[in-house]
Parts: structure tokens; C-alpha cells; sequence
């Protein structure tokens, strides 16, 4: 085992536990110390998240060694224990860099908007880093618990009535989620004896048949707290609406908050329930690839009725998730490495496009939305002016409409950018399951998933276009308000990323086809996880 990886494991929770504790000391008048500290902080983040992509696809041999970290030097599966591998490092930078994007965005105005914002920040990556670095259920949980706790004061952060009502429903529904969660963990540790998801994975196929129902039915309840927050259909009810009250910076670093219910329904059903598992391999895959499905539906038709570019975004979250439970559902390594692509290019592009929305309203003219419905159901009786000749572009003006055309390709997955190459990785290893060299019959799962995901893509299309139509040539204001450069740099910065992983798509997928090749090959990683050192004490031993 590389001993920098176990070090790297602990940092990306100890540095935004310590760093959010010790903002907690200043008071909020100090806006630019706290700022200061949690910039730096978030930037470490992002360095040392690097530090473990790059280690974790050069650890072992054909990059399936795992690294694991026994917190509190007690064994497993009895302590607490952290896994790095190349999901769960991949998933920590991706968090760094929303982290890093949405905060900056926020150094413009938001982060004055209410008290202890940065500090909820950094409680906020601190939770996200744990979810996806713990190797056990119950800490998954705690972590579970603190991103929420955090997320409800980000959510809440700013003014507005709006903002309020649809804050309190997000911690309603998240509190029930919880309750869940501690039901479905309680039933199978009482099956099982353990939650550490090695131990888990390798006592799963032991399961007496007496026992084995109470074992699915812990794991449907933990499923449906997962499903909850990643908003399947019709689970989902709640995002738009709560995505589209939040303020700009903290709806961006939301779009990552979804992703926690996937990967943990992806780890855990790859883990505890794949071709090893027994009587119960392959548990709750047609409920995935059916619920997936509808929440494609269901999200593009969203997409579809949207009247604000906010609920739009929501709606393009809703998409995300139900592809990426769709492709999970199907149980195969090479739609499931095509989905992890898409995961990263998608999250990212919703990102920046909820970045981008606040962006587009200060361009449109006051009442806007009111008025693009007028005219699109009476039309524009006013007598054409005189039309205008070499009218000069505001530079920003022309940054708002090339960011918006990134994001309409990326999220309508049109050619060439990685929003295409992502959905025809995924559509292509569907009607290929076996690759190339076998004729294999296409199943009608793969036709309704492929049709729903081209759907969607259309869907998408028709209302982003309708959208730009109306902000940049019916509505536009005279005198638009104007852009700051520390707001504009993030939305850049993460369509650049999806530009950079288009042009590097070749090594993007490979790295991607190592990792799901790995998911369902989890042998290694269970044997690996339970044979985790621990430190001995040589001096102690000496006497």
C-alpha cells in the first residue's frame, strides 16, 4: 500500500471539518478573512483530490489495488474504515471542483447574503468527501447526515419567501429520508452483524433463505432513501422546485448532492449484491432500470413545460439521474462505464448552467418570463424598427451566449462535444453488450432506454433553444445589468473541463472502463478492504 494514499484518504475530511470549525471562531462582519481561509481551504481540497485520481489509477496491478485507511487503528470490519479507489477518488474531485467554482461565483455577493455561509460550506464538502470515501453503511449515514445538515442552511441562505417554503419542504422530505435510511441499515445489520460494505459483500451469499427477505427488504428501505435523493420518478417530486428556489452558487454545488444517492446505489448493489451474492445477485436492477426510465420521462417532459431557465435546470437534473439509474440497472460493466462518463460531463454542464441562469435573468428585461408567454401565445403586433446596423456586442453579452450554447450542446448531448460522446457510449455498449465479435439480440430494455435517452436529448434541445430564443432576442434588456469577471470564471471553468474531456475522451474512457471493470469484479476489493493494516505500536511491543 502507497503510504502518501494513506494519508490522502483522511485529508479531504479532516481539512473541511477543521477548516469549517475554525471559521466558526470569526465573526461574520470578517466576510474577507473567512473567505481568505475558506478559498485556500477549498483549493487544498481540489490539489489533494488530484494527488488521489492520480494515485488511484497507478496504484496495483491493471489499477484494481484499493486503499484503505483504518480510522482509530481498530480492525475491520469493527472500526470505521475509509476506501479510496478510482470511484470514490474521482467523485472527491469532482466535489473540489464544484466546490471551487460554485465558491468563487460566491465571493461576488452571495456569501454576504446570510451569516455562516463559508463555514456551512465547508461542512457541506466534508460531508460529500466522507459519503464517498466511508466503507461502511452506518458512516455513510453519518456523513448523509452532515451534508444535510449543511445543505439545509445553504438552501435557506439568502432572502425570499420562495426560497423559505421550498427549504422547508427539501428538509421534510430529507428528514424522511432519513428515518429510512436508519430503518434499512437497522434491518440488515440485524441480518448480517455488520454494515462495513466488504464484510457485507462477503456474507451476503451466507444468508439463510429464512433470513434472506428481511435482508432484501432492509436493503429495498436503504434503496429508497438513496432513490429519494437522487431523484427518481417519482421520488423526485421535490427537486425542481427546491433547485430552482436555491441561490446560484449553492444549486450548483447541489448538483453533485444528487450524484450521493447514485453512487451509493451503484456501490453498495455492485458490491453486496452483484454476480457473488447468490440467491440475491442482482437485486433491484429492474426496479433501477424502470425507475430510470421514468424519471427520463418524467424529466423531459418537465424540461418540455419549463417556463423559467431555473425549473429548466431542475428538470436537467432529473434527466441526469434517471440516465445514470437506467444504465446502472442494466448490470452491464460496459453501459455502466459509459454512464460514469456522463456522470462527470453532465454534473458538470449543470453546473455551470445553474450558474449561468442567474447570469441570463439580468440580461432579460424586467417581467421577462410574463412576457416571452405573451408573445409566444399572441405574437408582437408592434411595427418592426428600423433595424440597426453594426451594432456592437458587449463582451460579456457575447461570454453569456457562447456559455449558453456550450451548455445547450452538452445538455441536449449533440455532437462534438462530451454530452454526445457520453450518451453513445452508453446507447452503443446497450445494443452491444458482448462487443463486436457476438451477434447478441437486442433487448427491448435497451430499445425503450435508448429512444427515452434521444427523447430527452430532443427535449432538451427544443426548450434550451426556445429559452435562448427569448433571452438574448425577444426579452433583452436595453441596459443589461453587469457580469462580474469572478462570476463569469467559473462558468468557464467548468465548460472548459467538459471541452478538456472531450478532446482527452479516449484516456477519459479508458480510465473509465478500468473503473466499472472493477465494480464488478469486486473480489479483489473485498479481500483487500477486509485485510486492512493496521499500525503497530513498535515501541510498546518492545516492552
Amino acid at each position: 500500500m502507497n503510504s502518501l494514499m494513506d494519508h490522502l484518504i483522511i485529508l479531504p475530511i479532516l481539512l473541511p471539518m477543521a477548516t469549517g470549525a475554525f471559521l466558526l471562531m470569526f465573526d461574520d462582519r470578517q466576510r474577507t478573512a473567512k473567505a481568505l481561509i475558506n478559498v485556500t481551504s477549498t483549493f487544498m481540497l481540489l490539489v489533494i483530490a488530484v494527488f488521489m485520481v492520480m494515485q488511484a489509477s497507478t496504484q496495483g496491478p491493471e489499477g484494481a489495488a484499493v486503499a484503505s485507511y483504518a480510522v482509530g487503528n481498530w480492525p475491520v470490519p469493527f472500526g470505521i474504515v475509509l476506501v479510496a479507489d478510482r470511484l470514490s477518488a474521482m467523485m472527491v474531485l469532482l466535489t473540489a471542483i464544484l466546490g471551487v467554482s460554485a465558491l468563487m461565483y460566491s465571493l461576488a455577493r452571495w456569501h454576504a447574503a446570510g451569516p455562516s455561509f463559508h463555514s456551512l460550506f465547508q461542512f457541506l464538502l466534508m460531508g460529500l468527501c466522507g459519503a464517498f470515501l466511508t466503507g461502511d453503511v452506518f458512516n455513510l449515514f453519518v456523513f448523509f447526515e452532515v451534508m444535510l445538515a449543511a445543505s439545509y442552511g445553504l438552501m435557506l441562505h439568502g432572502l425570499g419567501s420562495a426560497r423559505v417554503k421550498a427549504g422547508l419542504h427539501y428538509i421534510a422530505v430529507n428528514l424522511a429520508a432519513s428515518f429510512l435510511f436508519l430503518i434499512g441499515a437497522s434491518l440488515i445489520y440485524g441480518v448480517t452483524g455488520t454494515l462495513n460494505m466488504a464484510d457485507l459483500a462477503a456474507k451476503v451469499a451466507m444468508i439463510p433463505e429464512a433470513d434472506r427477505g428481511l435482508l432484501e427488504a432492509g436493503a429495498a428501505i436503504l434503496g429508497l432513501a438513496f432513490l429519494l435523493k437522487a431523484g427518481m420518478w417519482p421520488l423526485g417530486f421535490w427537486l425542481p422546485t427546491t433547485y430552482a428556489a436555491a441561490s446560484a452558487p449553492v444549486a450548483a454545488v447541489f448538483a453533485i448532492m444528487t450524484k450521493v444517492g447514485i453512487y451509493a446505489v451503484l456501490r453498495i448493489s455492485t458490491l453486496a449484491f452483484g454476480a457473488d451474492a447468490g440467491a440475491s445477485a442482482e437485486f433491484g436492477q429492474t426496479v433501477l432500470l424502470v425507475g430510470g426510465m421514468a424519471s427520463i420521462a418524467f424529466g423531459a417532459i418537465g424540461v418540455l413545460a419549463s417556463q423559467t431557465t431555473a425549473r429548466l435546470a431542475g428538470y436537467c437534473v432529473l434527466v441526469s439521474s434517471g440516465t445514470l439509474l437506467g444504465a446502472i440497472g442494466m448490470g452491464n460493466a460496459g453501459v455502466t462505464s459509459g454512464a460514469l462518463y456522463y456522470l462527470v460531463v453532465s454534473t458538470l454542464a449543470i453546473s455551470a448552467f445553474f450558474l449561468l441562469v442567474e447570469l441570463l435573468d439580468r440580461v432579460r428585461a424586467e417581467g421577462a418570463h410574463v412576457l416571452a408567454i405573451t408573445l409566444e401565445a399572441y405574437g408582437d403586433d408592434e411595427e418592426e424598427a428600423e433595424e440597426e446596423v453594426g451594432v456592437a456586442i458587449p463582451g460579456a453579452l457575447a461570454m453569456l451566449s457562447i456559455s449558453f450554447g456550450l451548455c445547450v450542446l452538452l445538455l441536449a448531448g449533440l455532437p462534438p462535444l462530451a454530452g454526445f460522446l457520453a450518451k453513445f457510449s452508453i446507447i452503443s455498449a446497450m445494443v452491444n453488450p458482448d462487443g463486436l465479435t457476438e451477434a447478441t439480440p437486442i433487448g427491448a430494455a435497451s430499445w425503450w432506454m435508448a429512444g427515452l435517452m434521444i427523447f430527452s436529448g430532443f427535449s432538451a434541445l427544443i426548450s434550451l433553444t426556445r429559452t435562448g430564443i427569448n433571452t438574448f432576442w425577444v426579452t433583452m434588456a436595453e441596459r443589461p445589468a453587469p457580469v462580474r469577471v469572478i462570476e463569469m470564471a467559473p462558468v468557464i471553468l467548468l465548460l472548459s473541463l467538459t471541452v478538456a474531456l472531450t478532446i482527452l475522451a479516449g484516456p477519459a474512457m479508458d480510465y473509465m472502463h478500468a473503473l466499472a471493470d472493477t465494480l464488478y469484479a469486486s473480489a479483489d476489493q473485498v479481500s483487500q478492504v477486509l485485510a486492512t493494516p493496521l499500525v503497530v505500536d513498535t515501541v510498546a511491543g518492545a516492552h
